[in-house]
């Protein structure tokens, strides 16, 4: 198998990107930006499968790994809520130095590694394709490694599982009935509290928006129909305002046009021929 320039380039194009995406991981203060960087390390790592010949690996890492567990992971935290400021507490003296030194070591062990190492053309990708790359694949993995994938999908169903116990927050006091938040609405009427909803904002002839108040069966405005936000901004207009305007212009269109008077003299007749 040789590999041609595209290829090439691609590679020298997505390993530094995902190079960079994996040190995000670790300097990252937010857990979402750093499952962003996973994401992106995974969809990268799926072009480089498809690259290789390997569509099957390619379609499962973007739809299982980057769509379905990533996923599940973004879901958990915007649920559960990660504090940054709990992340930067050390509770252990010195535990950041000893990390970085181990990083440090770890990172030269694999450097070593991979300099040393010899990679040797592939061999037998042909005969494995040659039925298609999802059906060898898939009786590779059936007749050899039917346990691991079955223990996989156990380990994948505990983390939903989790997911769910971290959401469920249990109740301080036992759960309010109908009777009881009626009977609470009915005990606080005395201190100003509305049995019914809040009226809607007024409706007029030519106003209808949130800051105009509505009237009661009695023709009085009432405040609390309108917004709080709009109450504490001195937004709100005062419905006699809008009434006295409205009735100014019922009696206009009442009295109608003026009519023209008519002319009398000898040049009446020639205006009427006219």
């Amino acid at each position: 198998m040789t590999v041609s320039g595209g290829e090439t380039v691609l590679f020298w194009v997505l390993a530094p990107l995902m190079v960079i995406a994996a040190v995000g991981l670790l300097v990252v203060r937010r857990a979402v930006h750093a499952a962003v960087c996973v994401v992106f390390v995974m969809i990268s790592l799926a072009v480089l499968y498809v690259a290789q010949e390997a569509p099957f690996l390619g379609v499962v890492q973007v739809v299982v790994y980057t769509g379905a567990v990533m996923m599940l992971f973004l879901f958990v935290l915007m649920l559960v809520g990660v504090d940054a400021a709990d992340s930067l507490t050390e509770t252990i003296r010195g535990q950041r130095w000893i990390g970085l030194l181990l990083g440090a070591g770890l990172a030269s062990v694999l450097c070593g590694v991979i300099a040393q190492s010899t990679f040797p053309p592939p061999q037998g990708l042909a005969e494995a394709n040659a039925v298609t790359n999802p059906v060898a694949l898939a009786r590779v993995v059936m007749e050899h490694y039917v346990v691991a994938m079955e223990v996989v999908g156990i380990l994948l169903v505990t983390a939903a599982l989790a997911g769910l116990v971290l959401t469920h927050r249990r109740r301080i006091g036992n759960k309010p009935t109908q009777r009881a938040l009626a009977e609470a609405k009915i005990a606080a009427v005395p201190t100003g509290r509305h049995l019914s909803p809040l009226p809607a904002p007024g409706v007029y002839a030519q106003n209808n928006a949130m800051d105009t108040p509505a009237l009661d069966h009695t023709g009085r405005p009432l405040e609390h129909s309108v917004p709080r936000v709009l109450r504490i901004r001195g937004q709100q207009r005062e419905a006699a305002e809008l009434l006295t305007a409205e009735q100014t212009l019922v009696h206009r269109e009442l009295e109608g046009p003026d009519d023209p008077v008519p002319s009398v003299g000898p040049d009446s007749s020639e205006g009427e021929t006219r």
